[in-house]
């Protein structure tokens, strides 16, 4: 993936968040992706932080969008490598984050939720 494909793909994801349309966001990602986070592991008991299926990824989303209707992403970075783009981006609070996600056919197979420090 060149660097215009990953800024083209990290527009599409922030809007895609942003909508708060989960349909929108999960058809990015494959089946039997598998992604893991510290937010998951707080949010899915028993889950260590990973998700494992679209379908387990689906439910976790929605938590996460229920439990933060204001959720609003900007991306302040986006990095591509092989099969890879790193999106970096400011949540509504001001803390950064970013997502390392990987692609297999035009979808992502694996990602990783990593978070910085909350502002303040």
């Amino acid at each position: 993936m060149d660097l215009d494909e990953a800024v083209r793909f990290a527009g599409e994801w922030a809007a895609d968040w942003n909508s708060h349309d989960l349909e929108r966001i999960i058809r990015h990602y494959a089946e039997d992706v598998v992604f893991s986070s510290p937010v998951a592991a707080r949010i899915i008991e028993g889950s260590d932080g990973v998700v494992r299926g679209v379908e387990a990824l689906r439910a976790y989303w929605a938590e996460g969008l229920r439990r933060d209707p204001g959720l609003r992403f900007e991306v302040v970075g986006v990095y591509a490598g092989i099969d890879t783009v790193v999106i970096n981006f400011r949540q509504r609070t001001g803390q950064l984050s970013a997502e390392v996600l990987t692609f297999r056919d035009g979808v992502v197979v694996s990602g990783r939720g990593t978070h910085g420090a909350q502002p303040g």
